[in-house]
């Protein structure tokens, strides 16, 4: 859709049972630098008991999809280190998204080998400036459905480059 005139930032997204310290990551997204999407639920261990039913309204997710389609928190830490192993991955999030990774790597007992960092790092003056016209510009023509994380991954990357287009970045 958009000229790729520069290397796309690796996007992160993360859906979680609600916005709480209680909360608990549901569903992990990844759109890296070369458009490959990774996508999982995590299936909760027995001590995440936290639901919130808002959430669930927002992304669709129950906790009988959790059961039955999750990935143990172990798999999915090892198959996003696999994909993002010594990368800074980029998150329009951070401030939640952050400390669901922490939450989901620290159960799993795995040490996370990339770095999340906010996308607003990676943003120039003018890109934060037209950011809500490009994400408008995305929304008109996107084909997925919002507010899982894969999707919400790659629309905001999508998002980030439009900004970059229309700053002239």
């Amino acid at each position: 859709m958009y000229k790729d005139r520069r290397r796309k930032p690796a996007i992160i997204d993360v859906e979680a049972t609600g916005f709480d310290s209680l909360s608990f990551p549901i569903e992990v997204g990844v759109v890296t630098s070369n458009g490959e999407r990774y996508s999982s639920l995590i299936k909760p261990y027995a001590n995440w008991d936290c639901w919130g039913e808002e959430a669930e309204a927002v992304h669709g997710i129950s906790q009988a999809d959790l059961e039955k389609y999750g990935k143990p928190g172990n798999v999915v830490a090892q198959e996003l280190n696999a994909l993002l192993e010594h990368q800074t991955v980029y998150s329009d999030g951070w401030v939640v998204d952050k400390p669901w990774l922490i939450k989901l790597f620290d159960r799993a007992r795995t040490p996370m080998n990339f770095w999340l960092s906010p996308l607003e790092m990676i943003l120039t003056e003018p890109m934060m400036e037209c950011w809500t016209e490009a994400r408008s510009i995305v929304a008109s023509t996107f084909d997925g459905k919002r507010h899982r994380a894969s999707t919400d991954a790659l629309f905001i990357q999508q998002t980030y480059d439009c900004a970059a287009e229309l700053s002239g970045a």
